[in-house]
């Protein structure tokens, strides 16, 4: 199976969204080849949530979990953490007050 590269995959995350009506936007650019994805969702009330993709030990599928939620400024020095390990991370962040992120649609769930 062939897999995406992260810039493709980030793209047709940010079409979809689009097509949804959901404003989302990348905050910062990784590694176009491999580099590997935060999602940060923000539901404009001071309130966020993190997710990033992992592996399911058991099944061995990968699947979007959430690495922190809480208040928006703590949200935000999570990812300025992460962005410290990972200098090829992407961040993406998604806005909607109603929640909807879409990374449980099938295409983008794995």
């Amino acid at each position: 199976m062939t897999r995406l590269t992260t810039d493709i995959w980030v793209s047709a995350y940010l079409r979809r969204l689009d097509l949804a009506m959901i404003p989302a936007f990348v905050v910062h650019k990784g590694d176009l080849t491999a580099g590997a994805v935060l999602v940060k969702l923000s539901t404009l009330d001071g309130q966020a949530k993190l997710f990033q993709r992992a592996f399911d030990l058991m099944s061995g599928a990968r699947e979007w979990v959430v690495l922190t939620e809480g208040d928006e400024a703590e949200v935000d020095a999570s990812i300025a953490k992460q962005r410290g390990f990972d200098r090829d991370l992407w961040v993406i962040e998604v806005e909607d007050r109603a929640g909807r992120h879409l990374l449980d649609e099938d295409g983008l769930s794995g």
